[in-house]
Formats: structure tokens, C-alpha cells, sequence
């Protein structure tokens, strides 16, 4: 995965019109038939509502576009938040519905802007507010400065690529000089498995199925994923992003049999090794005749296991990147970051799959609840 990259100056951000680059992880929404050697046009592909009780780019569209540009940023001190944040969710409604004169004629297609607030910026709205807490330190991690944490995060996803970079500069121009990028990480997600009626999800970089344990019904994300209470962040969620590059010669250099112990599921399938389906639960405790765990002691899929952890789902929308080291942008979206850090805290030291991984960035947002033109976002939060 690709280290923290040098701010470029506003005129290279205004003046982008480049196809970001990454490598592969979910497909974008469906589209009508077209030609087998050419995308689809952005234009034919249907549009995602902006508004409602949640923010599009978390659970919608589903599945996810193959395109994704995170840009994390500072907001200088002595700036009125509240205002910054209403002029950012006019800004998306333009964007997404193609208005905004910004877009340089691009049709918008499947845009979606996601907007969250980092620990800092939570705190002066409330110190005990959902999204006050810092994401905590790790060990595998080789994270920069300017690399860590951030007061705003910018999410932006697109079946055409063209339309990241200058969605991004038709953002940070809006905000001016009241915010500075910190850090921006582009990523790709290839196209998704079945795994079980409705639900789907890619393989990531190292060739395994990625995704497949979520709060994947209504019933769950309520449970699991959206903020109940109190009002100002109700419908909100918070998102964790861990930018990591993967050691891909040496997971590579293993015998598929010893890549899926690394993971507990079978590569082509996704299966657990206890069997069953690929969205069947591991059985844990299954055993060989000689009395080894058939899902190793080590493997992912155990150590990162919600039952075993003692925590809920976490929502993935990973996207794998590129360059100069090849990795993964995961996103998480839980409605408590404990769900997060317990996990990784279980994982760490004894997780096979981490010995494969190295951090380079980190943060932790709250992703604020759903916005229209009677309720701006951010609305109800911040003055």
C-alpha cells in the first residue's frame, strides 16, 4: 500500500483530471448491457440518493462502486465547524446531482460524498459523544505523523474513476482555507462473490474472499452498525480506515493449503475449514482425529471472530491500492469503535494474518447522520 503522499498544491487539485490508479478488490452497481470491451458509462449508471436518515457510501450502493478516494483533513483551529459542514453537504447534493459546474462536464453517475468528523472536532461537541475516542496504537504499525488521525474524512466513491480527484478539489476549494489536507489514499475493489442469497463480496489482494461476516440485513445494521442515540449523532456511524501495506511475495511463496490457515476458509470458495457453506460459521471447536483444531489456533477467521472477541459486527468496505508497496485500505463502520479495537487487540501478536501486514496510516471518524436541504449536515451537532 502506498506511504502518505505530499500535498499537492490547490491549482494540481482544481486542475485534476487524471484516472486514479489501484489495484483490484467489489464491483460497482449493475448498469445496462454495453459492450464487453468498453466500462459503462457513468451516465447510464443509476444514481445514488444523497439524503435520508443516512449518509450514502456506507451501506448504499450495494454493492459498493469499484472506486474509492479517502482524503483526510485538518480544520484549522478557530473555524466555525458547523457552517464549514453545511456548505460541504450543499457542495455533495451539487455534486451527485451534476450542477455543480466544478465537475468539468463529468457525468456524476454513482457518486457518493461521505462525510465524518475526527476525535478533536467530536470532542468540543461533546467530550462524551459517540466518535470523541482516539483509535489507539497497535503494534505492525509504521505510521507517520501526518499519517495519524485527522478532524474531517472525505469519502468519495465512483464507478468512473475520473470523477475522485475532481470531486476532491471541488470539495477543498469549497472549504477553502479553513481545512488542510492531511493525508488521501486512493483503492479499487474487484468484483464480488456470491456468498449467500443477497449477500456478496470481493476477494482482496491476497486472492481470498473479503468481507463475508457483517451486519448484512436491516435487522443487524440497526443492532450493529447506525448510532441510536443521542439526537445529533443518531443515524451516524463511526468508521475506522487503517491503510497497510501486504507482504504479497512472501504470502504468495506458501502452498494454498498453508494460505488457508492463514485465513481459516478455503481461497476458491471462501468455505470455513470446519465446512459447510461460505457463509456458514466456523465451528471453532472441530478437531482432527489426532486432535488438532481443524480451523487453526492462529487463523483469522478465529482470532478476529465476533463470538470469540465478545464484540458485535463490524460493516468492511475494503479497497485494495497500489505503489509503491501493494496493500489494503480497510474501512470498518460499527456504531461502537470498541467493536473495532477489541478485535484488533485480540488479533494482535497471534493473528497468522497479520504477520503479513504492515499499518502506514490510521484514523477514526464519525460518520454524521443523514443530511437534506431542511437539515444540513452536521446539523444539530455543531453550531
Amino acid at each position: 500500500m502506498s506511504r502518505a503522499e505530499p500535498r499537492p498544491s490547490r491549482r494540481a487539485f482544481i486542475g485534476a483530471t487524471g484516472a486514479v490508479a489501484a489495484t483490484g478488490l467489489t464491483a460497482g452497481c449493475e448498469a445496462p448491457a454495453v459492450r464487453q470491451d468498453r466500462p459503462p458509462s457513468p451516465a447510464a449508471t443509476p444514481r445514488v440518493p444523497p439524503t435520508g436518515r443516512h449518509q450514502a457510501g456506507v451501506t448504499l450502493p450495494r454493492p459498493a462502486q469499484p472506486n474509492l478516494l479517502a482524503v483526510v483533513a485538518d480544520v484549522d483551529d478557530g473555524v466555525a465547524v458547523g457552517p464549514l459542514l453545511a456548505e460541504l453537504g450543499e457542495a455533495v447534493l451539487a455534486l451527485t446531482a451534476g450542477t455543480d459546474p466544478r465537475l468539468l462536464g463529468l457525468p456524476p453517475g454513482d457518486l457518493t460524498v461521505t462525510v465524518g468528523v475526527g476525535p478533536r472536532l467530536v470532542r468540543k461537541a461533546g467530550p462524551a459523544l459517540p466518535g470523541a475516542a482516539d483509535l489507539p496504537r497497535f503494534s505492525r504499525e509504521r505510521i507517520p505523523a501526518r499519517s495519524r488521525g485527522g478532524d474531517l474524512l472525505l469519502q468519495i466513491c465512483a464507478g468512473d474513476p475520473l470523477l475522485l480527484p475532481v470531486v476532491a478539489a471541488a470539495l477543498l476549494a469549497r472549504a477553502g482555507d479553513r481545512m488542510q489536507e492531511r493525508w488521501r489514499q486512493s483503492g479499487r475493489r474487484g468484483p464480488d462473490v456470491p456468498v449467500a442469497g443477497d449477500v456478496s463480496a470481493p476477494r482482496n489482494l491476497l486472492g481470498f474472499i473479503d468481507g463475508i461476516v457483517g451486519p448484512h440485513t436491516p435487522a443487524e445494521q440497526r443492532r450493529h452498525l447506525w448510532l441510536a442515540g443521542p439526537a445529533p449523532v443518531a443515524g451516524g456511524t463511526i468508521a475506522v480506515l487503517r491503510r497497510m501495506e501486504l507482504d504479497l511475495p512472501r504470502f504468495a511463496a506458501l502452498s494454498v493449503a498453508e494460505q488457508e490457515a492463514v485465513f481459516g476458509r478455503r481461497r476458491a470458495s471462501g468455505v470455513p475449514l470446519s465446512g459447510g457453506n461460505s457463509a456458514s460459521n466456523a465451528d471453532l471447536g472441530a478437531k482432527t482425529p489426532d486432535g488438532r483444531y481443524v480451523v487453526p489456533a492462529d487463523a483469522h477467521v478465529r482470532r478476529a471472530h465476533p463470538n470469540v472477541v465478545g464484540v458485535g459486527l463490524m460493516l468492511r468496505r475494503s479497497y485494495s491500492t497500489d505503489g509503491p508497496s501493494p496493500g489494503l485500505l480497510f474501512i470498518s463502520f460499527q456504531n461502537d469503535l470498541r467493536t473495532f479495537t477489541k478485535t484488533l487487540a485480540h488479533m494482535d501478536g497471534s493473528d497468522a494474518l497479520l504477520r503479513f501486514t504492515t499499518t502506514t496510516a490510521g484514523a477514526t471518524f464519525l460518520i454524521l447522520p443523514g443530511f437534506d436541504r431542511q437539515r444540513p449536515l452536521g446539523a444539530g451537532l455543531f453550531p
